[in-house]
């Protein structure tokens, strides 16, 4: 038995190691067009999905999944905004598959592995995908790329953790020729909705979202100033923000 578990961790150490998903040298950008058609059917108004459709049509998501996977971005040829389209819909549609094949749950948290592996021991850092050749984790797509390669804080808007208090699934793919558009969007819907951030002039109470990655919203700045470029109330400088509670529930 004891060997059988030393045997099982290696195994686990061994996948969870290696470098983030690397791109590709001659592939073009994929279109994103049945990934937008799947989420105009399964994405309700109030951002909620529709879990047991995408189960309906998991055949027409392993499609598109595969046209990511089959598809690195050329970090050389392709642009910026190509390659971030290309990773926030990964990560999103990965997401869903993530809860499609494990249906029904109330929570994504639920997936955590059972054997506790320091480092590697939550569900975002399960390989289940591949980009190109390499096994991948939705860990990887959001620390290691998104976060890193991309001076992007809005990419928090974008994502979505299939849980009540992430950021609302967009229902249309995002698209390199519109993304600043859309990433605004987001950035402004988010911030202002209630359900997620309370801003008033003397105090905020806000997503955990901006105290886990504090840093990436406060760059050029405080966190006032840069909840201000899309607040319709206006933060003073010396405004207290707390940070409201964390509701992994299923969105749906």
């Amino acid at each position: 038995m004891r060997l059988m578990l030393i045997c099982i961790l290696a195994i686990l150490l061994l996948s969870c190691s290696g470098s983030v998903p690397i791109g590709a040298v001659g592939t073009s950008p994929p279109s994103h067009q049945l990934w937008t058609q799947l989420l105009k059917m399964h994405v309700r108004d109030d951002g909620n999905v529709n879990y047991q459709g995408f189960v309906q049509d998991k055949a027409k998501l392993q499609r598109y999944l595969d046209t990511l996977s089959q598809n690195p971005p050329d970090t050389t040829a392709w642009s910026e905004a190509e390659q971030l389209t290309y990773w926030i819909n990964a990560y999103n549609a990965f997401t869903v598959k993530l809860i499609v094949d494990n249906y029904p749950l109330e929570s994504i948290t639920e997936l955590h592995p059972t054997l506790h592996v320091p480092g590697v021991n939550t569900v975002w850092h399960k390989k289940f995908f591949r980009i190109g050749n390499q096994k991948s984790s939705l860990d990887e797509i959001e620390h290691q790329i998104l976060r890193k390669q991309f001076d992007e804080p809005r990419i928090h808007f974008a994502i979505n953790c299939a849980s009540k208090s992430c950021p609302p699934l967009r229902p249309e793919a995002y698209e390199a020729g519109k993304l600043e558009e859309q990433l605004q969007e987001q950035a402004r819907s988010f911030i202002n909705n209630p359900k997620y951030n309370q801003i008033k002039t003397n105090r905020a109470e806000v997503s955990q979202i901006f105290s886990w990655f504090s840093g990436d919203f406060t760059r050029q700045g405080s966190l006032q100033e840069y909840l201000n470029k899309y607040s319709t109330a206006q933060l003073k400088a010396d405004a207290a923000i707390t940070y409201k509670d964390y509701d992994w529930s299923l969105n749906e």
